[in-house]
């Protein structure tokens, strides 16, 4: 899917000698605390895009019992993995904007968050006022969906609302980029030679509700697409790999199956290795660090398996930011 233009805005300039892009990944606390994860869950957790519930009611749910209760037990699981510079996933999106950046010479580079800072509006205005009359926005979510991609889209909408703004463009998905599966391919190679192979590998994706897929949402057939690009390209045949779904919150019936179930069942069946990598997170964050390597870690063992060995995301990586600097260079050429 082509990437589309999110506002065209009023065109200022002729042409111009400066064009910026801007890195946006969905954000992180500012610190392992709980107040810091309250402020962070409560702007993640009241986005529309996310809870799809009537504000009426989700919103004293949110504030008078979720919040109370959540942030304490989060800001100890972020503990577990924060880094000397902050948050993995603010660390890693900063150093890959800064690694692409390097490669797109003329072009500035910077990134944001859609929940925290720096935010999306003042960094689109920053690289304004460097020159750039018109940003290509990369929101680090290789698969589209309406809880994420779109959200992002939001805010550029609000933004192009002001006739000043700059012309804006947003890439919409990379789920089967040839770059990026490439990148992934060489990483799980590279776990492999270093720590030897598993069983089998699992493909764990953030899951969202069935509900939203069954209304249209193309989120769970690209994680498919991207996870059957993956396996080609390691040489995968059937049964050597399978794709789940991580991260349930709430109720309703989500994507299935669920990674924790899943490696229930395998342990279950006799498995005593799983390599996990999740292709659908640029950047190790809570969710991979925490979620996959240790909590389902645990699990897996718990149930009589034996090692689950996590293969860390793309992060930084040089084959990454090679992806996404041509990704980038080839939307920004095709921007008339």
């Amino acid at each position: 899917m082509p990437a589309r233009s999110a506002d065209e805005g009023v065109d200022t300039l002729a042409s111009t000698p400066l064009q910026g892009v801007l890195v946006v990944n969905l954000g992180t606390p500012q610190a392992p605390t709980a107040a810091a994860v309250r402020r962070y869950l409560a702007e993640f957790l009241s986005d529309i895009r996310v809870v799809q519930l009537s504000r009426l009611l989700w919103i004293p749910l949110l504030y008078g019992l979720i919040l109370p209760l959540r942030s304490p037990r989060v800001a100890k699981k972020y503990a577990q993995v924060w880094m000397d510079d902050g948050s993995p996933l603010a660390v890693y999106t900063q150093r890959l904007a800064l690694a692409i950046g390097e490669r797109l010479p003329g072009v500035r580079v910077a990134h944001a968050m859609r929940y925290g800072g720096p935010d999306i509006a003042g960094e689109v205005r920053a690289l304004q006022a460097q020159g750039c009359a018109r940003v290509l926005v990369l929101p680090l979510y290789p698969q589209y969906s309406t809880t994420t991609t779109a959200s992002v889209a939001d805010v550029l909408g609000r933004v192009a609302k002001d006739a000043t703004a700059p012309r804006l463009r947003m890439v919409d998905q990379y789920a089967t980029d040839p770059g990026v599966i490439a990148a992934l391919a060489d990483s799980v190679r590279a776990h492999w030679q270093a720590r030897g192979r598993g069983e089998r590998l699992l493909l764990s994706f953030h899951g969202i509700p069935q509900r939203l897929v069954d209304n249209g949402d193309p989120y769970s057939a690209q994680c498919h697409a991207t996870a059957a690009a993956l396996a080609q390209a390691l040489g995968l045949g059937h049964g050597e790999w399978l794709v789940t779904f991580q991260s349930r919150f709430g109720r309703e019936q989500w994507l299935q199956p669920a990674t924790d179930a899943t490696l229930r069942a395998l342990a279950g069946a006799g498995v005593g290795r799983v390599d996990v990598a999740c292709p659908g997170f640029p950047a190790d964050c809570l969710e991979t660090l925490e979620e996959i390597a240790l909590q389902n870690a645990e699990i897996f063992r718990a149930a009589g398996g034996g090692e689950l060995s996590y293969i860390p995301c793309l992060n930084d990586a040089p084959a990454h930011a090679d992806a996404l600097a041509a990704l980038a260079r080839r939307e920004l050429d095709a921007w008339r």
